[in-house]
């Protein structure tokens, strides 16, 4: 269930200049095809009249990628495909990025789109926050209250963390840990309680977590 490759973690803008000509790059994640599209059509209209808006993704990762591109009317190859190489090389997937271009007047050849389009992939990739994908159980327990604080400090110890508390009788915890981290606190939650309660798994999934 796990995949090892990293995930941009939130959307992120840069602009520059070229020769009077502005990019302006936006990258953001996006974890199906339907989602890459969305972003590529608000961005086309948040930049409606834009002299061109260059989409590239990457949706899935590591061997199993599915990829597109567009030069968007600009000259074949030279904006695209640049773009989609950077995003290629960040070790990036379900990532999409669309380079905007105001042309200013300047043809800047070529050799001049392809390195504007190349340095406008790069300053967001570079610059975005990255996460990665872990598979996490959320959990139930039903805990006395004189060991609830001791419980809130296992769950920190575990890399856990707190959904929601319900007070009655007992405490009913909702818990979310990281899958390999689990067994450790059922463990700690065994010691604790001489063997009397019991994490319950009620949902695995996936979640993204920061990275570095």
């Amino acid at each position: 269930m796990s995949k090892t490759y990293l995930v941009p973690l939130t959307e992120i803008r840069r602009e520059q200049t070229v020769v009077n000509s502005r990019f302006i790059a936006t990258l953001a994640p996006a974890f199906s095809i339907e989602e890459a599209r969305a972003f590529m059509k608000r961005i086309r209209e948040e930049f409606a009249d834009a002299t061109h808006n260059v989409p590239v993704y990457i949706i899935g990762g590591g061997n199993t990628v599915t990829e597109y591109f567009s030069d968007d009317g600009e000259p074949s190859g030279t904006s695209g495909k640049p773009a989609l190489t950077v995003l290629r090389g960040s070790g990036l997937g379900d990532a999409v990025l669309v380079v905007t271009r105001y042309f200013g007047g300047t043809l800047l050849g070529t050799g001049g789109l392809v390195k504007a389009y190349t340095e406008a992939a790069q300053s967001v990739v570079n610059a975005v926050e990255r996460g990665q994908r872990v598979p996490v159980h959320v959990v139930m327990a039903a805990i006395p209250y004189n060991l609830l604080e001791r419980v809130r400090i296992l769950t920190s110890k575990n890399h856990g963390k707190i959904l929601g508390e319900d007070y009655a009788g007992d405490i009913t915890l909702t818990l979310q840990f990281p899958v390999e981290n689990f067994e450790n606190f059922q463990t700690d939650l065994r010691e604790l309680s001489a063997g009397k309660i019991h994490a319950e798994v009620i949902e695995t999934k996936e979640e993204i977590v920061a990275v570095g």
